[in-house]
């Protein structure tokens, strides 16, 4: 399988447990140091995972637009168009995500994620 295909697989992952609301599942995919640069400020991995103890925040989400980038053996960078539609509101949204990922014993951690509104 080659690197698009891999990071891809692990980060619909993360979109899956937002759809299924499994927070064990996302704190598992995110590294104890994990940062999310987002619309609203910082956030770690148990605020990211956290945000689930409520059940799902995703109804649904499409992955495109993929493009990955090496930053170093065992590290790079997935950048991909997201678009998606959140439990409780009406349309969907889009934004632009890049996703640090690094090779480690027993498979991919996600180590940064930004996020950025898609104006489209």
């Amino acid at each position: 399988m080659d690197r698009l295909n891999e990071l891809l697989e692990q980060e619909t992952q993360v979109w899956q447990a937002l759809v299924s609301g499994d927070g064990a599942a996302d704190a598992a995919l995110l590294s104890p140091e994990f940062l999310g640069v987002y619309s609203d400020g910082f956030a770690g991995r148990d605020a990211h995972a956290g945000q689930l103890a409520g059940g799902p925040t995703v109804i649904s989400f499409e992955l495109s637009e993929a493009r990955v980038i090496e930053l170093a053996p065992d590290c790079a960078v997935l950048s991909y168009l997201a678009r998606f539609r959140r439990v409780g509101r009406d349309g969907d949204e889009q934004m632009f995500v890049s996703s640090i990922w690094r090779r480690q014993a027993g498979g991919w951690i996600n180590l940064f994620s930004q996020d950025t509104p898609a104006v489209i």
